[in-house]
């Protein structure tokens, strides 16, 4: 989906009365190497520029409210985006109220979306290899107080299986919570490990219940044109991931 010169990647889930979105780096005003549509005020671009980049998000996706933007802080803390206040330190948000937008802002770390079944209440978290071995996935659906059966979830664009190089002590931690993770690491020829991200997001799911998650399979630092990545380029802008209820 474009508008506006903007584009944005959504989910296929079909859940009623719910919009999401992901924004690209495409079709905004902050000039290198923020390029183009930079969204996150705490990287080093012109405040100015990012806030005519978040009017132009809210306008071309119609957003019904600002977003929370969160102070985010790669841990486990969820906020009701109803109540929360704006720079609230958390890594998810959620709500049950329609017309409120949850944020977050993603270079590589996994936006995953959550979605009552019946639309009845929705979430967005940043989930980065900390945040997922912390439990930031399952402490936002403790949140929504709904049992995986109950809830849908997409993942957004995040660094893939082919980029995300780690150490061993990283593939030990998720091993150590949960034996099945050593599926989602393979040697890398540097000696280190390469990580799976969405597959590693998709067990700890699963582990909840929640087997319906579509998305993943895209890359950040490999399509340079569309998304930013911090470990591709260092000084750099950030994506949003935005979900809010309609109805």
């Amino acid at each position: 989906m474009s508008g506006a010169g903007l584009e944005f990647l959504r989910p296929d889930w079909g859940v009623p009365g719910v919009q999401a979105a992901v924004s690209t780096r495409l079709g905004g005003c902050s000039p290198p190497p923020y390029d183009s549509l930079n969204l996150a005020d705490h990287v080093g671009d012109d405040p100015c520029l990012v806030r005519q980049n978040r009017v132009r998000l809210r306008g071309a996706l119609g957003l019904p409210a600002r977003p929370l933007w969160l102070t985010q802080e790669h841990g486990t803390r969820v906020v009701d985006a109803a109540e929360a206040a704006l720079g609230a330190r958390a890594d998810a948000s959620f709500t049950r109220r329609p017309g409120v937008v949850c944020a977050v802002l993603t270079a590589d770390c996994l936006p995953v979306f959550f979605a009552a079944r019946d639309g009845s209440a929705v979430a967005v978290a940043h989930a980065g290899w900390r945040g997922l071995l912390a439990g930031v996935l399952e402490a936002t659906l403790d949140a929504m107080a709904l049992p995986g059966l109950a809830v849908v979830a997409w993942l957004g664009p995040a660094i893939g299986p082919d980029a995300f190089e780690v150490g061993e002590e990283v593939r030990a931690a998720f091993v150590a919570r949960q034996p099945q993770a050593a599926e989602a690491f393979r040697p890398s020829p540097a000696g280190r490990w390469l990580a799976d991200l969405y597959a590693l997001a998709r067990q700890r799911l699963a582990a909840r219940g929640l087997h319906a998650v579509t998305g993943g399979g895209l890359c950040t630092w490999h399509d340079a044109r569309r998304f930013y990545s911090y470990r591709r380029d260092g000084a750099t802008g950030r994506m949003a991931s935005v979900i809010w209820r309609t109805s």
